[in-house]
């Protein structure tokens, strides 16, 4: 599976795709959902779709989340589904056995730029310096102590690290349906579990059979306190920031951009040394960044319009290049010869 983009391909029946294309015609707007990570990104491409093409309505952009949009993509073809997902992870194989069992067989993959996951507080608040065995340490369900894994008896931010602050430990996470989770788990839990030897103590206690052992200790490694330590956050980042504003000492998750475009009311902490910016996302030396994607649906081209037009635009140079608005809002742009390859991906007739 390229990286960057990928057609998924199968045998499509004539008859069922005829009964598609006469089901579709009756919605004349392209309809997006998922990533409040992208959510943003999508509503600026679509405000500028709506006011470039006259012929075409602007689309209707929706959030929810990664995995909700995914949900919503994967629940087949025709008028009454939505035509792309927005997602800040690669779709899983589970999903696209998903959309397949529902008729969804041929799915274009466009990965747009990049985005990097933060730790923020309040403004006013001091300047943070972590790693990621210090939020694992914080945060984590069970860690160890005398090499045994104990119920995580830290209370204070500054009993993990003694150079961090006298807080109480209180952190805003995204929720499970968010993509920004899978990226926390990946990036900071395992990476801070494996630092504090609290992943070789999981793996230990799962058995001789290696391979369910790594799985086993890896998803123990996810495991967050439940005891007001952490505190899912469903909704977008405007929520995490809401629950900050009322709690000055708390500590949030937010996407990159979020905190650019909110630093009168952030103060952003680094992570391994690095602070996060475009420059050490764009060069990989902030650890924790990602890929931002949206996936189309191939089947709804030609039959929605607009929809190959909108992913022709939100591709171009104009709008995901380094001087264009997604940049300006936060975006971190891919490198020119990964844009270039996009976008001869798209106009080709293999991917279109």
């Amino acid at each position: 599976m390229n990286n960057k983009f990928f057609a998924m391909t199968a045998a499509v029946a004539v008859a069922g795709s005829f009964a598609f294309a006469n089901a579709a015609s009756a919605r004349d707007q392209v309809q997006i959902a998922g990533s409040s990570t992208v959510l943003p990104y999508a509503n600026i491409v679509a405000e500028q779709f709506g006011k470039t093409y006259d012929k075409f309505k602007t689309p209707v952009v929706e959030s929810g989340g990664s995995s909700a949009g995914l949900k919503q993509f994967c629940q087949g073809l025709g008028e009454k589904t939505i035509d792309i997902a927005n997602a800040s992870r690669k779709i899983k194989d589970a999903e696209v056995k998903a959309c397949a069992e529902a008729g969804v067989k041929d799915i274009m993959e466009i990965r747009f730029g990049y985005d990097g996951i933060v730790f923020a507080t309040d403004a006013k608040g001091d300047a943070w310096a972590l790693e990621p065995k210090d939020v694992y340490l914080a945060l984590a369900d069970k860690i160890p102590v005398d090499g045994k894994l104990v119920d995580n008896p830290n209370k204070k931010w500054k009993q993990v690290n003694a150079k961090l602050p006298d807080w109480d430990i209180v952190a805003y996470i995204p929720g499970e349906k968010h993509g920004t989770r899978e990226v926390f788990e990946v990036k900071v839990m395992e990476e801070g579990c494996k630092a504090s030897g609290a992943y070789d103590l999981h793996k230990a206690a799962a058995g001789d059979d290696e391979k369910k052992a790594k799985k086993a200790a890896e998803k123990a490694c996810f495991k967050v306190r439940k005891d007001g330590g952490t505190v899912d956050i469903d909704g977008d980042y405007t929520e995490t920031l809401a629950r900050l504003q009322s709690n000055p000492t708390g500590v949030g998750v937010f996407g990159l951009s979020f905190y650019e475009n909110n630093t009168d009311k952030l103060k952003v902490a680094t992570m391994s040394g690095i602070e996060p910016n475009v420059e050490t996302i764009s060069t990989g030396k902030y650890p924790v960044s990602r890929p931002l994607f949206f996936y189309v649906k191939k089947a709804h081209i030609g039959t929605i319009p607009g929809l190959k037009e909108y992913v022709e635009f939100f591709t171009s140079t104009k709008m995901i290049g380094p001087d264009g608005p997604l940049a300006e809002y936060g975006l971190v742009p891919m490198p020119k010869n990964e844009l270039d390859e996009l976008q001869k991906a798209v106009k080709s007739e293999e991917i279109m």
